[in-house]
């Protein structure tokens, strides 16, 4: 479960139901209540999947 940052709006998301793509900072998806970025962190389980965990704040280049 994913939770927008924005403070005033604090929604919380399934991953169903977020579209993740990648704006030119790494992954994020936009809040469809407000349209803040919410950034993620891509991770490879050992079995070969990928999951994604959110972060806060903008990524580190």
């Amino acid at each position: 479960m994913f939770t927008c940052i924005n403070q005033s709006c604090g929604t919380q998301w399934q991953l169903s139901d977020v579209v993740i793509k990648d704006e030119g900072q790494g992954p994020l998806f936009r809040c469809a209540l407000c349209g803040a970025r919410n950034y993620l962190k891509r991770v490879e389980t050992k079995d070969g999947r990928v999951i994604y965990k959110q972060i806060e704040g903008k990524p580190l280049k």
